[in-house]
């Protein structure tokens, strides 16, 4: 450890003692100060001291938001692990291996046949697990569960459906009243790097960071002009130039694959590479490994990118538009100095005098150390509903237990009898739309028992997660069938034979569109059109909304922004210049407490 790692982070030396204890914990920090291996190393400890003994059983289960996260522990850890065996052979194999949309048939097969010590999962992956009898085999030993970016998952009903699923893994593990003698108890793991109120750790924990903003030397408008665009496509080049590697973050896909074509002119063809939800697992790992290589200059992405993955040694952050969450900025600019003793750098490009005003509330923030409050999952009932169901397929409940069960899980605590009887009642024989033929639960009055009809198992395992459902269409390259990525239904049904379009940074054409595929070939760098994907953009929390209200109100002119938000002078003339036409022709400033109506006309006085 001294020789890779030096001396433990903060994290590690204050939940290691925790952790060993048995307890279950929450390590928030920020990105780079080694939660994951705070979380892992115990466990990890734990089954190599096991020796001949450990056997073939799952003993930690990690659990991440992200696909492409969970492909990075597994490869994080199984190095070190790999690293340790060639120190001491008379240590175990302790195998890693990721179960999610990703994993093939074949490999799902051999898990159940041979279990990883590690199993790396997502929220969704959990979830078909616990509904299924092979999948309930491996997690009936599981010991530890690692639960990373919770803040990422606390937020809506995605954290609503895995505090189901853990409290169904929890009846698993530790058994349920009546199943006998006590079990082991199954310890909880939390990691988070920004999260609101441990605004004292948050504090704590708190990094310097080199931020700043770039505006283009026309003056920003309500909208992006193509000439502005030309601008900033320039400076960003001349960034990228200036830094090793650079991660370039969006909010949308349309306009990463946009970003990654016009700095692939400017850049060269092996310079940049695009990376988002809707590529393949093969593309996005490439560009992954492209960037961590250090061959790749610079790399457009969405989300996708933001968590704890490791991406090696990134020089700068660039955020284009609106970042939307003060813990957004902070954890995309974290990918910079990806580490304890290194300084992240970023610069954010807003593209309107909109965004120009949430970029300098964002600067203030982070002088203030102002976090957004991370919101508490809902009590959503379609999620209780699928919950419910897929917790019969594998078994029978009796309805009192299934209903403490689920209590337990916190944004369930008040779950009252009568609003759980609603849940279920959707779902039995003879009642509800439909009768028994779509029914998925049959009660048995007499006993106060559930289980699920016949029918139940493929609904319940088909449909579940809260992610919402896009019908979108694969692209599969030909002749050889592999996948690329997906399309938008609509843009797909839009599209016409020989049209070019890209993917991946990549040109392609159009061969056929058949019934939820849409099959390519090489365009060979053609110009292409833009795809679009719909309901992307995200909303912006309350947290910075009231900064960008208090900069409208406050705001004293140039002098002020600089000083109090850090602008430097050529943004912060615009902004002001903006803010105080408006307070003259409007009457005041648009704020939190204050709405302001305008009305506008056309040539024709329409």
């Amino acid at each position: 450890f001294a020789e890779n790692f030096g001396a433990p982070s903060p994290p590690q030396r204050q939940g290691w003692p925790h952790i060993a204890a048995g307890r279950h914990t929450l390590i928030a920090a920020p990105t780079g100060t080694g939660k994951t291996l705070a979380a892992f190393l115990w466990a990890l400890h734990d089954l190599l001291s096991r020796g001949p003994l450990l056997g073939d059983r799952t003993q930690v289960l990690y659990i991440s938001p992200l696909k492409a996260l969970s492909n990075d522990v597994q490869k994080n850890l199984s190095g070190p692990l790999a690293e340790l065996r060639a120190r001491d052979p008379s240590l175990p194999e302790v195998r890693v291996l990721v179960r999610s949309g990703d994993t093939p048939a074949s490999q799902r097969t051999s898990m159940g046949k041979r279990p990883p010590h590690v199993l790396v999962t997502t929220p969704e992956s959990l979830y078909i697990l616990l509904t299924s009898d092979s999948g309930r085999r491996m997690l009936s030993t599981v010991r530890t569960v690692i639960v990373d970016e919770i803040h990422a998952l606390a937020r809506d009903k995605r954290g609503s459906h895995l505090a189901l699923s853990l409290e169904r893994l929890s009846a698993l593990v530790e058994g349920r009243p009546g199943d006998g003698p006590v079990r082991p108890r199954l310890q909880r793991i939390g990691l988070s790097a920004t999260q609101k109120p441990l605004s004292a750790v948050a504090k704590l924990h708190r990094r310097q960071m080199d931020l700043g903003v770039e505006v283009t030397d026309s003056p920003l408008s309500a909208v992006c002009s193509h000439e502005q665009w030309g601008e900033i496509y320039a400076r960003m080049a001349g960034l990228i130039r200036e830094h090793r590697t650079t991660l370039i973050f969006v909010n949308t896909r349309k306009l990463a694959e946009r970003l990654a074509a016009r700095l692939t002119d400017q850049l060269g063809a092996d310079a940049v590479a695009c990376h988002h939800g809707s590529l393949s697992k093969e593309l996005r790992l490439d560009a992954e490994q492209r960037l961590k290589a250090g061959s790749l200059r610079a790399l457009v992405a969405t989300a996708s990118l933001e968590l704890g993955i490791d991406i090696g040694d990134v020089d700068l952050v660039l955020q284009v538009g609106a970042a939307r969450s003060v813990a957004t900025l902070l954890q995309r600019v974290g990918r910079a100095g990806h580490g304890l003793d290194r300084l992240p750098k970023g610069r954010l490009f807003p593209l309107t005098l909109d965004e120009l005003a949430e970029a300098a509330a964002l600067l203030l923030a982070t002088r203030r150390g102002v976090l957004d409050r991370t919101p508490e999952p809902p009590p959503a009932l379609d999620i209780l509903a699928q919950q419910i169901v897929a917790a019969c397929v594998p078994e029978d409940w009796a309805l009192d237990d299934l209903r403490a069960c689920f209590a337990r899980a916190w944004p369930y605590r008040d779950l009252t009898p009568e609003r759980f009887e609603q849940a279920v009642s959707l779902h039995l024989v003879g009642q509800g739309e439909g009768g028994g033929r779509f029914a998925l639960l049959h009660r048995d009055g007499v006993h106060g028992r559930v289980r699920a009809t016949r029918r139940a198992r493929l609904p319940a395992i088909t449909s579940g997660g809260a992610i919402p459902d896009n019908a979108d269409y694969r692209v599969e390259l030909e002749p050889e069938g592999t996948f690329v990525g997906t399309l938008n239904e609509d843009f797909a049904v839009e599209a016409n034979v020989h049209d070019i379009f890209q993917l991946g940074n990549t040109s392609w054409r159009i061969l056929r569109v058949e019934p939820g595929v849409v099959r390519v070939a090489d365009a060979r760098g053609q110009p292409p059109t833009l795809p679009f994907w719909l309901g992307e953009a995200p909303s912006r929390t309350v947290e910075l909304s009231g900064l960008i209200a208090e900069i409208r109100q406050q705001c004293t002119g140039t002098d002020w922004l600089m000083s109090e938000c850090g602008l430097d002078e050529a943004a912060a003339r615009q902004l002001a210049e903006w803010l105080a036409l408006g307070v003259r022709q409007l009457g005041g400033a648009p704020t939190q407490d204050r709405v302001v109506v305008e009305r506008f006309f056309d040539e024709t006085g329409g």
